[in-house]
């Protein structure tokens, strides 16, 4: 998809194909409309290429693939060989730039400024200005060619869309919690600690970071996923910003220490790029199967605040509300992301860095009173203890996995346990009176509620408008903070005949709104390791509101 109004998603039909080989054709042809354009590649379409894909005859031979769709057969491959005749590369090598000759085609048709492209291909091959110049000359080859041929009846033109003033950048979702983080942590006015393992789809959140020397986040990559978690104890432990970042199967391995996060109250953030499993599972394909590990996968009452990004450049700001939470709650706090955001990107407007609020963390005031302290003794607001990092005289404590009094020595007490339990359960559910209220997109009542978190939101919200556009009673909650929830969810819910749960998993943010609300939450998930597409959406909720 790309146009002139809002992009929720990278679409699931194209209107354009560009076959460069048999294998191509048939893998792909199911993704093209009835109708679209299909640009084929005949120099490949050879005996040898045929049968490696089991085609008895030429495809481009059957009369229904031209009824179908808009058949656009051209010599791709030697069309490139004769822009490049000039060339000194070698003859594979000008078979590399074959794609860019239908890109340029696909430009013509589209009415797409080359410039941009242009200039990406001279900063992407600077070293190697002959490959850099190929590449250009086969590009522009190819929009030449379609100007003078005659065999589009069409050509279109997709206005620019309108953004708000202001710099943009393209941004992936690691990128932006790799963002988020510095950023986070700049507005603290703290020193943090990024302490990771290479796992897939979480690594670049690292590779990010390291290049950041300059700020206040020092990364350290550990010899496993538990050595990481520790150290961003540590680090807590030791007045500074403890961050983890993993994706399912290292959230298993570190949850004995963010245990230990929770039970010390000290402020952590652990990042959770979800994949699809369990165990190894499919590395580099995307799910939402750990929010019930995230919410329950400890052992103990261990509450613990969840929170989720909902698009690529939405990761910038959950991470800054992930140290928030962190730091004025004394808590770890779990940012849920996946694999489709980490590596899906989108426009972001630079934030003007002013205009971001402080955060404040619970840091000992330096005129504090020794004679006062106690190392949990609490915020009568938030239940918040108070920071007091090693160093500080007359500030000696006690904290560690073992239960503590108020007082920070250890205790066996039963009254004491229960007391100590259900302050800290109590101090989660108080982060719902300093997070934003719930907001319904565009009734506040009606026959179908639609409820998403993570990435379904952009296949949610297409799906969503595209039935309001027909006239049919359908509203889109999309939640950001998953525990606790938003303080006016329960009400939102109670409002709406029927309420839908679109999940890249088997029902789990569905079994949690039954739980807490009562309310018959239905799943409508699938567990496929790709996207949830709005096309599917669509049907399933047009077909809970007839029956």
């Amino acid at each position: 998809h790309f146009g002139s109004t809002s992009i929720y998603t990278p679409g699931q039909l194209v209107d354009v194909l560009v076959a460069m080989n048999p294998a191509a054709l048939k893998a792909n042809l199911k993704e093209l409309k009835a109708g679209g354009i299909l640009i084929v590649n005949t120099n490949e379409f050879v005996e040898r290429n045929l049968k490696k894909v089991n085609y008895a005859s030429n495809p481009l031979d059957n009369p229904e693939l031209a009824e179908k769709y808009r058949l656009i057969p051209v010599d791709i491959t030697d069309a490139t060989h004769r822009a490049l005749a000039d060339s000194t590369l070698t003859s594979r090598d000008k078979d590399l730039c074959r794609n860019m000759f239908a890109l340029g085609i696909t430009y013509w048709l589209y009415q797409r400024d080359p410039n941009p492209t242009i200039r990406w291909i001279e900063s992407k091959f600077a070293k190697k200005t002959e490959v850099a110049q190929a590449n250009i000359n086969v590009l522009m080859a190819g929009h030449s060619y379609a100007e003078t041929i005659e065999l589009f009846e069409t050509r279109y033109e997709v206005q620019k869309a309108k953004f708000e003033p202001g710099t943009y950048r393209n941004i992936t979702g690691n990128t932006a919690i790799a963002l988020g983080l510095i950023t986070g942590t700049e507005l603290s006015g703290l020193q943090a600690l990024f302490a990771g393992y290479p796992i897939t789809p979480a690594s670049d959140i690292l590779h990010t970071l390291a290049k950041y020397k300059n700020f206040s986040i020092t990364t350290f990559q550990a010899e496993d996923e538990i050595a990481a978690m520790c150290a961003a104890v540590g680090a807590s432990y030791g007045g500074t910003i403890g961050i983890t970042g993993t994706s399912g199967p290292g959230i298993a391995l570190k949850s004995e220490a963010m245990n230990l996060a929770v039970m010390t109250e000290l402020p952590a953030v652990i990042i959770n790029v979800q994949r699809a499993g369990p165990s190894t599972g499919l590395p580099t394909k995307t799910e939402q199967a750990d929010l019930l590990q995230v919410m329950f996968g400890r052992n103990g009452e261990s509450p613990m605040p969840v929170i989720a990004a909902a698009t690529p450049s939405d990761g910038f700001y959950m991470a800054i509300e992930a140290i928030r939470i962190a730091l004025e709650f004394m808590t770890p706090v779990v940012l849920l992301s996946d694999g489709y955001i980490a590596n899906g990107s989108e426009p972001w407007r630079l934030p003007v860095i002013e205009q971001l609020p402080k955060i404040q963390s619970q840091l000992l005031p330096k005129d504090s009173d020794p004679a006062q302290f106690k190392a949990y003794g609490r915020d009568e607001l938030t239940l918040a203890r108070k920071w007091a990092p090693p160093g500080l005289a007359g500030f000696e404590h006690r904290i560690g996995g073992l239960e503590k009094d108020e007082t920070g020595n250890i205790s066996y007490e039963s009254d004491n346990h229960e007391t100590m339990v259900r302050l800290r359960a109590e101090k989660i559910e108080r982060i719902a009176n300093f997070i934003p209220h719930q907001e319904v997109y565009p009734n506040q009542e009606g026959d179908l509620l639609v409820v998403s978190w993570g990435s379904t939101y952009g296949s949610t919200r297409e799906a969503v408008e595209s039935l309001i556009s027909e006239g049919l009673s359908v509203s889109h909650a999309h939640i950001r903070y998953l525990n606790p929830f938003p303080k006016n969810l329960g009400q939102i819910l109670s409002k709406f005949k029927k309420v839908l749960v679109p999940e890249i998993n088997t029902g789990q943010l569905a079994m949690l709104l039954r739980a807490k609300y009562l309310v018959d939450a239905k799943p409508c998930g699938r567990v496929t390791g790709r996207p949830l597409i709005a096309e599917e959406l669509k049907e399933i909720f047009r077909n809970e509101l007839k029956s």
